[in-house]
């Protein structure tokens, strides 16, 4: 078989070029595709576990894309951190539709609505003043109030305004699953690839937005036929991210705006926190977006954008809208290890046990290393121009430096910046009704058509 090695990806993509492609994408015919839901049972350091897939295939399973390897292309979606898969179904009907590959959407575990078929959350995150929105993490089990402390955090108010946490109270089933769910987690990931992607047959690329990137670049070694990491808007392994958050430039540089050079102090969420995410998650972002796009005159229209931001939020808290990852996410290395140590004690683990479960939690954010283990595959990263935390600044200067310099072996690694787009990339704006979804499943289909994630293909 004869493989087309790609050329090196354009740094930038124009708007017009991303309006042009969409446009192109969205002409094309659809293939007929079926949709599933997958929902599975594990077991997971003694607790058992419901996790959600939605699978979106060609009806024609033989008719499957396959990449230059010429195997099967498998496309691995993680929603980011207040979604679960209907964050990202356009992302995998657009691969499924347009470009006849077999994609897989997973929900986080604990965020998959099981007690109704539409999967749509009831209510708002915060019930009262002792009751919040809480996972549920297996179908008929769910956490009461008497299970935690709901506390009201302002430790963060520059960047979140005042955070609701469920605080887990230990001796619970609620304390006893945020200790464990990082386990579950890369349990029910490896059991879901090999589910429907099996080694041989298929080659994975997987993708994680924001949220979900480092939790996509952990499994990208424990999973022996992911080929590649499409990282659109895609954070990077944890102990990366925990340094592009300590460096303040991810607004990168905007008219009347300077970037501070002092350091963050760096998190510190404990493992029992879950927090309740509300209309101010979408006002984080909703900020700088308005004023890449508009300037400083957005301001002037700060009522209107706060109605925006509302009516966002009513038509998105049917999502699950909670988040307990940044242990995993930004290398809070104190509270990775407090977790091992709760979940060592109830199992009633020796020492040895106990250590061992302390460095495999430990490694979630970091690559593997040593002899015999697979290296961190090709990554393409793709931001867009209006992200609020994935400035190419921070990328530059942080991200890509630190792939190359701080991961032996080192990944192929490219980053391709979009002339359009926001953070939640299938936001529409004016002439691209899916935000940039449909030009960057195009991207990502031709550069795994085309070579790029070959091992051995130029950098």
């Amino acid at each position: 078989m004869t493989t087309k090695i790609s050329v090196t990806p354009p740094s930038h993509i124009s708007r017009d070029t991303i309006v042009a492609r969409s446009k192109a994408v969205l002409e094309r015919p659809d293939s007929p595709i079926n949709e599933t839901e997958d929902i599975f049972r594990i077991e997971a350091l003694g607790l058992e576990w419901d996790m959600g897939l939605q699978v979106y295939e060609p009806v024609d399973t033989s008719k499957i894309a396959r990449g230059a390897d010429g195997k099967k292309i498998g496309v691995f979606v993680l929603h980011g951190g207040s979604g679960d898969f209907k964050s990202m179904a356009d992302m995998c009907r657009t691969f499924a539709k347009k470009f006849g590959c077999k994609a897989v959407g997973m929900t986080f575990p604990g965020r998959l609505y099981l007690d109704d078929p539409s999967r749509d959350w009831p209510g708002d995150t915060i019930v009262s003043a002792t009751k919040v929105r809480t996972p549920i993490w297996k179908r008929g089990e769910h956490i009461t109030p008497d299970q935690y402390e709901v506390v009201s955090d302002t430790t963060m108010r520059m960047r979140y305004g005042t955070r609701t946490v469920a605080r887990a109270k230990p001796g619970t089933i609620f304390y006893d699953r945020m200790a464990a769910w990082p386990v579950a987690f890369e349990q029910g990931m490896k059991d879901a690839m090999r589910r429907h992607f099996p080694e041989g047959e298929y080659s994975i690329y997987s993708t994680g937005h924001s949220t979900g990137g480092p939790i996509t670049f952990m499994m990208s070694q424990r999973v022996p036929n992911i080929a590649g990491v499409l990282a659109v808007e895609n954070s990077p392994f944890g102990f990366i991210q925990e340094e592009q958050h300590n460096w303040s430039g991810a607004l990168g540089k905007i008219e009347g705006f300077e970037r501070v050079t002092t350091k963050k102090a760096p998190r510190n969420d404990p493992f029992n926190e879950l927090y309740i995410r509300t209309w101010r998650d979408r006002a984080r972002y909703a900020g700088p977006e308005a004023l890449g796009q508009e300037g400083g005159a957005a301001l002037m229209r700060l009522p209107w954008l706060m109605e925006e931001i509302l009516d966002w939020w009513d038509k998105t808290k049917a999502r699950p809208q909670f988040k307990a990852e940044y242990i995993i996410t930004h290398n809070i290395a104190s509270s990775l290890e407090a977790a091992a140590r709760a979940v060592a004690a109830r199992l009633k683990l020796g020492e040895p046990e106990t250590a061992d479960l302390v460095a495999h939690y430990l490694g979630f954010p970091y690559p593997l290393t040593g002899d015999g283990v697979k290296p961190v595959p090709p990554v393409l990263f793709v931001i867009s121009k209006d992200s609020r935390d994935h400035s190419r600044d921070v990328y530059e200067e942080v991200v890509l430096p630190m792939f190359r310099e701080q991961i032996t072996p080192a990944p192929k690694v490219h980053l391709t910046q979009f002339g359009a787009g926001v953070h939640t990339y299938n936001k529409p704006e004016a002439d691209l009704p899916m935000g940039i979804v449909p030009p960057v499943a195009e991207f990502y289909f031709n550069a795994i058509c085309d070579g790029f994630f070959l091992t051995g293909s130029p950098q």
